[in-house]
């Protein structure tokens, strides 16, 4: 691996298609043939480094790889170049399933996910993907500050997983190809791609939609030849994509808040010591606050760029969305998320 222009760390970005199909075609498995350690943690080629692996889908350019990069660089400078973070962006560990479900078996040592990923592994975490239960980004922020945001955080721990932090994930919001969507009424009969989750799923069913679960590396060309009628994302992603290239009505109905959440094998980190732990924790903490800023701007950057493209922005009463979901969110009552939702709206 290469080590970045001007720093000493052993981060690389692998870009290349060949690249990333090869690993994906071995299973990853050559990546990790000399590697010790668990998940993949073993010693840099050449000196006496412990290197972790981590995994994404989305695009170098975009706010939470970049997040991911500033990762990689406080955590050889904790370390003093000891503990060091090899990141391969774009799928080119394969889609989020994948890395997810290679993180579990312990072939991988940190990944992204969105927070929708996990739902069929902690419950709790569907609250994240509940139309309108944060009032709006700030309280989304105080909550994931709070002991429920650090319960959910850990929650994950049955799976095999270790939660490090969350990152921005704005609010997602509707993009269409042919006509916008300016009323929950709009979205009947409409094929919308969504996160593969059941909170996804049901929220564009209580709509009267048609739920669509796409790959994301597979969505462009879904939407290009209208295998889809739309999909709902935030704007950096949006644009990241180059969606708007092919879905020209972008709705700000502004949904849900579904985070995206950094995660670490839970056998990585039982392998980890102390003193690489708090390394770790402190590098994925200012990486948060790092890449929620970087979040902010490129959302302001990004919704210029969109109407630049053409793109139509339509602003919406949300109200007759929230209503439209209602009985959704009641069909939690009495389950574990349900209570969840309760504490949620006691935040201030």
């Amino acid at each position: 691996m290469a080590t970045a222009p001007g720093s000493r760390s052993v981060y690389a970005f692998v870009a290349g298609a060949a690249v990333g199909l090869f690993l994906a075609t071995v299973g990853f498995a050559l990546v990790l043939k000399s590697s010790s350690g668990p998940g993949g943690g073993g010693k840099a080629a050449g000196g006496g480094a412990r290197t972790l692996t981590l995994a994404h889908v989305l695009e170098p350019t975009h706010p939470v790889h970049l997040g991911m990069e500033h990762m990689a660089k406080r955590v050889d400078e904790l370390s003093g170049g000891a503990l060091q973070l090899i990141v391969y962006h774009s799928g080119q560990l394969g889609t989020e399933t994948d890395c997810l479900e290679r993180l579990q078996a312990g072939s991988l040592d940190i990944t992204k996910v969105s927070t929708a990923s996990l739902e069929s592994f902690v419950p709790e975490m569907a609250v994240f993907g509940m139309p309108y239960v944060f009032r709006d980004h700030d309280h989304f922020w105080n909550v994931l500050k709070s002991p429920i945001g650090e319960k959910l955080l850990q929650g994950g721990q049955s799976a095999n997983v270790h939660g490090l932090c969350y990152f921005d994930a704005g609010a997602r919001s509707f993009y269409t190809t042919s006509k916008p969507i300016l009323s929950p009424a709009d979205v009947r009969g409409m094929k919308i791609r969504v996160l593969r989750s059941k909170t996804a799923m049901d929220m564009i069913e209580a709509m009267g939609g048609l739920p669509t679960p796409i790959a994301w590396g597979e969505l462009y060309t879904a939407l290009q030849q209208r295998m889809v009628d739309g999909a709902e994302n935030n704007p950096p992603s949006f644009v990241s994509s180059r969606h708007y290239e092919v879905a020209k009505h972008y709705t700000l109905n502004e949904h849900t808040h579904t985070p995206d959440i950094v995660l670490m094998a839970t056998n990585t980190w039982a392998s980890l010591d102390a003193a690489q732990r708090q390394v770790v924790e402190q590098a994925a903490r200012e990486s948060s606050d790092f890449q929620r800023k970087l979040w902010e701007e490129k959302s302001k950057q990004d919704m210029e760029l969109l109407a630049n493209q053409g793109v139509k922005i339509y602003k919406v009463d949300q109200e007759p969305f929230r209503k439209a979901v209602e009985p959704m969110i009641r069909s939690y009552d009495g389950t574990p998320a349900g209570a969840i939702i309760e504490q949620i709206r006691k935040v201030p």
